[in-house]
This record gives structure tokens, sequence and C-alpha cells, in this order.
């Protein structure tokens, strides 16, 4: 589809006018941005309040302690309460657990795993609350569901979904989510369960060359289901002769090259009806995207329309299902 005929359909309208939607919550954040701090959202139905700018894990991977004091340490006096990890994210939640240790009390601290048994998931949990020194996880999620049979085995006798309420009623998960790659399971997943909360890809590049996001956004609103958002600041896939050879090892994908698009791609996804976006885990794009929470203003027409018309042509990371 050629840009011009994207602008004329109904999801270009909702990009280009998300502003107005947002002129109120602009005004509601402008006291949160002058005091230098980066403002909260409600986060669906839950009745907790995260931070527009979430913390990945994957940036104090591969990093030492004391990188992982200090960074954590900044962010949470920057205003960042929304901390986001994962087993599969090395030794992250080993890093992570010292650093956060003195704020436990003032963040909420979400974790993925992407065990699909009722066993399986009970070890990840366990060991993820050793290392990550707390008693609870504010939100526990199954991580990057990505096919029909993940949902099946997830709900099936002895699933995942055993360990995830026991838990919660146990005290030791306090929030149930999903993060997913696939609008299709996302969907399914949604309608399967009454989920909390959904980490789904919102991007610039994914909603105006694929049509990917704007059905799941719509979904998980109907259902006032915190939403959270992934690759905000990511632009297309690394080409098959950088694929491992390129800048920024903890991005698998190729994130928007210049500072100034990557501004606008999180500040458009900031801009649509989500509660907080986590920006890649390279401490350079993260720094960025504290930055932009500090001083959030919602993206203006003008502004999407240049963004959209750099992504014209461009390759998604990910595309729907034929039928």
């Amino acid at each position: 589809m050629e840009r011009r005929q994207f602008l004329k359909t109904g999801a270009a309208a909702g990009l280009i006018g998300s502003t107005q939607l947002f002129e109120p919550l602009a005004k509601a954040e402008e006291t949160a941005s002058a005091s230098g701090t980066i403002p909260k959202r409600k986060l669906g139905k839950t009745g907790e309040q995260l931070s527009i700018v979430g913390f990945a894990g994957i940036v104090v991977m591969d990093n030492s302690p004391s990188f992982a004091a200090n960074i954590v340490s900044e962010a949470v006096d920057r205003g960042i309460n929304y901390f986001d990890v994962a087993p599969t994210y090395g030794n992250a939640q080993e890093r992570l657990g010292p650093a956060l240790q003195p704020y436990r009390n003032q963040v909420f601290l979400a974790c993925k795993e992407e065990d699909w048994t009722k066993n399986g998931s009970a070890k990840l949990l366990d060991e993820s609350l050793r290392l990550l020194r707390t008693d609870h996880l504010d939100l526990y999620q199954f991580h990057a569901l990505s096919k029909m049979s993940d949902l099946e085995q997830i709900f099936r006798p002895d699933g995942a979904i055993e360990t995830f309420e026991a838990a919660r009623k146990a005290g030791k998960v306090r929030f149930i989510g999903f993060s997913a790659h696939s609008v299709e399971v996302a969907l399914a997943a949604m309608e399967r369960y009454a989920f909390d909360t959904i980490l789904f890809p919102v991007n610039f590049v994914l909603f105006s060359q694929a049509q990917f996001g704007p059905q799941v956004l719509d979904k998980a609103q109907q259902k006032q289901m915190g939403i959270m958002a992934l690759k905000g600041m990511a632009k297309t896939t690394w080409p098959e002769s950088a694929k491992n050879d390129h800048p920024h090892p903890k991005c698998w994908y190729e994130p928007a090259a210049f500072p100034h698009e990557a501004e606008l791609g999180l500040r458009w996804t900031l801009s649509q009806p989500i509660t907080a976006a986590i920006p890649p885990g390279d401490e350079r794009y993260f720094r960025l995207g504290m930055d932009i929470g500090q001083n959030f203003q919602p993206i203006a027409a003008l502004e999407t329309q240049t963004l959209i018309a750099g992504a014209a042509g461009v390759n998604p990371l990910f595309r729907l299902k034929s039928t």
C-alpha cells in the first residue's frame, strides 16, 4: 500500500489524530515532567500506576554489579518504577536482584517465563524470586506467545496456568499477564483468559506497513487491561550481512539509527492508549528513553506524517498471518 493510500485509511487517521486524544493526558503529565521525573499512568483496572518508560532487564545483562547498581539507582531517581526481566535474559536477574533490593518496596517488578508446564514454570518462578531477592512479583507473564499451541499447552491439565494461579493465591504473584509477538495469538489469549496485562509491540513501522497491532490495542482496551509496549524504537530486521555483526548486540532487531527518529518512534508509541513503553536493552537507547520520558509531549500530526513517511517500504519485524 502506498503511503498516500495509507494516510486515507482509518488506521492512519488514528495515528495522526492520537495527539487530540492525549491532550488531557499531556496536561496531566506536565507537572511530573516539570519536576524532572518521569510521569506515571494507570495500569488498566489493576489500580497500579507505572512510569511511562520501563526498565528492561537486558540493560544490566552481562554488565558488572556496580554498573547494575548505578543504573538502577539512576532510573529510580529519574522516576522509573516499572522493571521487567526474564530468565532468558542471561544473567539479568542475578544482576537486577541486588541492584533493585534497596528500592523493592518502591517499584513494580514484572517477570516473564517460557515454560508452559506446571512443574517447569513453578521451578522458574522460585528461581526468579531467589535471584531477584524478593518474596513476590508484582506481575508474572507468559513470555513471547507466538503459536496457538502455546495457549493449548498453558491451559491443559498440569499446564503453567495452574502454577500462575496457585502463585497468586499464595501471594507470590499479584497480577497475571502475557507478552506476544503474534496478533492472532494475542487476540486468542485475551478471549481465553481474564489477563490483567498485555505486553505487545506498538511500533510505527508495524502499524503503518503491516497493520500489526491496532486490533490488539482495541481488544485490550475493551477488556480494560493494562497495556505495555515493546519495540517503540525499533525500525526493521537486520540485513543478513549484519545479523551477527552490528553495533547493538542487545537488539535482535535494527533500532532506529538516528536519535531524532528513535525519539519520534518512542513518542509515537507513548501517544497511543498504553500505560508504558520499554526501550531497547541497549544502554544508549535506554538513556534516550529516560530523557524522552522526563520531557514527554504527545507526538504532533506533522511529526507523525514525517515518521510514517520514513517507514514507507521498510520491512516490518512482524506480519499478520496469511488467511
